[in-house]
């Protein structure tokens, strides 16, 4: 028995990673602007692998406000909320609020029946350039890059990349840092992200959401971090937007 369940653990799993080695869009951060993405792109018919470094997907969703586990929408993107069949409850004053726990796992559990692979405890820690183009990721073990081991990665060739990364906007970093690449912003570099400032932080989310150099994209904080935008902290509309919108950006410039 125990020999028949490692086998299909070891086949399955290297059968879906070989299957993703070449892919339409390698998006890297399984938070919630990502996993939205990652639907809409896989529901349009393009292949996508998302590469999240931690143990579970859904990014900053899953502790709420301070780990108390609700977080809020603005009252008119219920529609989205619905298409993922997630409960919530009218505030009263314009927005809505839902479990956190339950975002989370509506995200994954969409971006995964939509037909995404997703690799979690994988991190990107390069990405891969040709002729003035971003056009796949080097992927490792997280442990292994935590660890500091000398040991090869692997590549993961794509059309597009998404950095969904959040607020440290990781592979904007790398291109702006590493290649010494200049980016669409006011700056060509990262401009970093502001303090506090909700109602600000929501719509700048969307507005950032762009591409920064051809073959690569960024979504949710790391778009923001990008442009130089405000934090919005535990309210969740301008994400679910945010990862709308660059799908509909990369199904664009793909196509």
């Amino acid at each position: 028995m125990e020999e028949k369940i490692t086998k299909a653990i070891v086949r399955n799993f290297f059968r879906k990673l070989e299957d993703s080695l070449v892919v339409d869009v390698a998006i890297v951060g399984g938070g919630p602007s990502g996993l939205i993405a990652a639907k809409e792109l896989a529901r349009a018919g393009r292949k996508v692998a998302v590469f999240e470094s931690k143990l579970a997907p859904g990014g900053g969703v899953w502790g709420g406000g301070m780990l108390f586990n609700e977080i809020v929408f603005q009252e008119n993107l219920t529609s989205i909320l619905d298409e993922y069949s997630i409960n919530h409850a009218p505030t009263g004053d314009g927005y809505v609020t839902a479990d956190s726990v339950e975002v989370a796992s509506a995200l994954i559990y969409g971006a995964v029946h939509a037909g995404v692979p997703i690799f979690n405890t994988v991190k990107v820690e390069d990405l891969v350039m040709r002729d003035g183009k971003v056009c796949g990721v080097v992927i490792n073990w997280n442990p292994v890059v935590r660890l500091d081991m000398h040991v090869d990665p692997l590549v993961v060739m794509s059309k597009a990349v998404l950095d969904g990364t959040g607020h440290p906007s990781e592979l904007l970093m790398m291109a702006s840092n590493k290649a010494g690449i200049s980016l669409d912003t006011p700056t060509g570099t990262i401009m970093g992200e502001k303090p506090m400032w909700m109602e600000s932080g929501e719509s700048t989310t969307v507005v950032n959401t762009k591409r920064l150099y051809p073959g690569l994209y960024a979504s949710g904080m790391a778009a923001n971090n990008a442009m130089g935008g405000f934090r919005m902290g535990p309210i969740f509309g301008g994400m679910f937007l945010s990862g709308k919108k660059v799908a509909g950006l990369i199904l664009e410039d793909i196509e």
